[in-house]
């Protein structure tokens, strides 16, 4: 059964907060907000830290739109302690805006079905997960090529809006661009402007 449209696979993991590591929870990192979750493949690599910077560097900017974001991977708490303490210019994240999951069991990528069995590590999955804890949008890319921040930010901008005005968002759609009624009728008035 796929995710999208389906509740959140939920859990319970250690985590790096700051600099410290607690434990947390699916519920906590929720907490009714939206909620970006993103899966990477291990710590100390190459394509994870620009992605785990990028994606903390705007921290500010899910938060407008009421979005937690969470990062996980395989590796320990320690790990992820270790990179966190270790300066961007020598190949760490130092400070992250946000959880650093260790899913040293592996059943928080296996429960989302980002998890490759055979290597042991979780493919690149990036959830978006509303309020209610629904996921809405699901993107799973191959291990060399990293997410696009501004991709998960418009998705929370089309679902968003979506909710609040009860149209549909065509393709490429960004915030101040035109939508569409999601009937045969009404779409027409988007199909002539845009046909």
């Amino acid at each position: 059964m796929p995710l999208v449209a389906s509740p959140a696979p939920k859990f319970t993991a250690k985590a790096v907060i700051g600099n410290e590591i607690v434990e947390t929870s699916f519920d906590k990192l929720h907490d009714g907000k939206w909620l970006v979750l993103f899966f990477y493949p291990l710590d100390f690599t190459f394509v994870c830290p620009t992605e785990i910077v990028a994606f903390s560097d705007a921290t500010p900017r899910f938060a407008e739109l009421g979005a937690n974001i969470a990062a996980i991977s395989i590796d320990s708490a320690f790990s992820h302690l270790a990179w966190t303490n270790t300066a961007r210019k020598d190949g760490g994240l130092g400070k992250v805006n946000f959880p650093m999951i260790a899913d040293v069991t592996k059943s928080i990528a296996r429960s989302y079905d980002v998890l490759l069995e055979g290597a042991g590590i979780a493919l690149r999955g990036l959830f978006v997960i509303d309020p209610k804890g629904v996921v809405r949008s699901a993107i799973v890319n191959d291990l060399p090529v990293g997410r696009n921040v501004d991709e998960a930010l418009r998705v929370i901008q089309a679902f968003q809006h979506v909710e609040k005005h009860g149209e549909v968002c065509p393709a490429n759609w960004n915030p101040g661009k035109d939508t569409m009624k999601a009937d045969p009728v009404g779409s027409k008035a988007y199909f002539s402007k845009h046909g």
